[in-house]
């Protein structure tokens, strides 16, 4: 008996040893090598171009920043902040940056990507951004589920939503650190760009999530470091996003006093819409700003297909198939409406750039200055840095 006994402890031993021989080899292929220690990349080698227009003024400037950003950019809240903290340097270096009265204006998306923080460094070495999510589900499957589970019937993409949700806390938290600190840092206004979050509210100066629908959401940053309590929810995702991001309203469209004026926000397609430029109009916006990504490297060069996740307006229709994408924003969206629809004769658009996964990035800065339209920062493969001067 007690020989019997030996026989099975022994299996057991070899079972577990086994086991956790597993579960080890199954944790290192998800962390990778730890010996590689990934480096971000810098600010200064990717700026390609800095555009002024204008002669400085002690009214202001709106200053446009289009970041390179790559995956290792995103390893965790801190490098985020040091990588879009040097285009910042670089601006007051170039004097570029009013005290108090420069209002910075970051693209659409910018802060989606913090999903990736504090990752397995295999998801920033992936060649795909699914490759990149899959190797994310695998290193938190208890968490995705639990999410994953309670998901809607209605949410159309449950896995990029279960993804968001579940790292949803953590993203506000990097996303609010950093540019509350660079605001004050600096002593400007900064629009935030955008990022995924699900319900999202500022509520007592801190950005807040909920476990309701995911929506793309952009934040003003005030000179002082203080999150505006007002948000700005995307009313018209588009098709890729329309699976599982949220639809805000047009009339919810928010309006901020900075000290240059009165500032509308408009995140990307939402700018090819009347119906946003009703509500700016409306609430007296007399500067505006609008955070883009145009996904696909050179997809300005192609043809325009028309709207995305809305049908083509009746004044646009004529055009589907005649343009390219890049002449497409300049006529329908913020360059083509902001003016004739909403009286805002100053004005500036900016795109993501970089090489994340295999996404792609494509869009150069537009400015609207005194109801003219100018394209700037051609095409390159780098940051930019766009100053208009009021």
């Amino acid at each position: 008996m007690p020989s019997a006994v030996k026989k099975i402890s022994i299996a057991l031993l070899v079972v577990l040893s086994i086991g956790w021989l597993a579960i080890l080899s199954w944790h290192r292929w998800l962390m990778g090598d730890p010996a590689i220690i990934l480096k971000p990349s810098t600010a200064a080698q990717h700026i390609a171009h800095i555009e002024r227009i204008g002669n400085r003024s002690e009214r202001g400037n709106l200053l446009g920043i289009q970041p390179w950003m790559e995956p290792t950019d995103y390893q965790n809240g801190l490098t985020f902040r040091q990588k879009l903290e040097g285009y910042l340097k670089t601006a007051q270096d170039s004097g570029l940056l009013v005290p108090g009265k420069t209002v910075a204006i970051f693209p659409e998306y910018i802060g989606t990507w913090l999903v990736a923080a504090n990752e397995a460094d295999r998801v920033y070495k992936a060649k795909t951004i699914q490759e990149g999510l899959t190797a994310m589900t695998l290193t938190h499957l208890l968490p995705f589920w639990q999410v994953y589970r309670t998901i809607p019937d209605t949410v159309g993409n449950k896995t990029n939503y279960a993804i968001f949700a579940m790292k949803a806390q953590q993203m506000a938290q990097d996303y609010q650190l950093t540019f509350d600190m660079l605001a004050a840092q600096f002593n400007i206004t900064i629009v935030a760009g955008s990022i995924l979050l699900p319900e999202p509210t500022a509520e007592h100066g801190k950005l807040r999530v909920g476990n309701g629908p995911l929506y793309n959401v952009s934040a003003v940053f005030h000179s002082d470091g203080r999150l505006d309590p007002q948000l700005i929810r995307k009313v018209f995702p588009i098709a890729d996003e329309l699976p599982f991001v949220c639809p805000a309203k047009a009339a919810d469209i928010a309006v901020f006093d900075v000290p240059i004026g009165r500032l509308g926000v408009l995140v990307c397609a939402d700018s090819w819409h009347s119906a946003a430029y009703k509500t700016l109009k409306q609430k007296g916006a007399t500067i505006l700003a609008v955070p883009s990504y145009s996904a696909g490297d050179t997809i300005w060069k192609t043809t325009w297909h028309g709207y995305s996740g809305t049908p083509t307006p009746a004044d646009a229709q004529a055009s589907v198939g005649k343009l390219t994408e890049g002449q497409a924003w300049l006529t329908y969206a913020m360059a083509g409406r902001a003016t004739p629809e909403a009286g805002i004769t100053k004005g500036m658009n900016v795109f993501l750039r970089g090489k994340l996964w295999d996404l792609g990035t494509d869009g150069t800065t537009i400015v609207v200055q005194d109801s003219t339209t100018t394209k700037l920062t051609p095409a390159a493969n780098g940051a930019t840095l766009t100053c208009l001067w009021l």
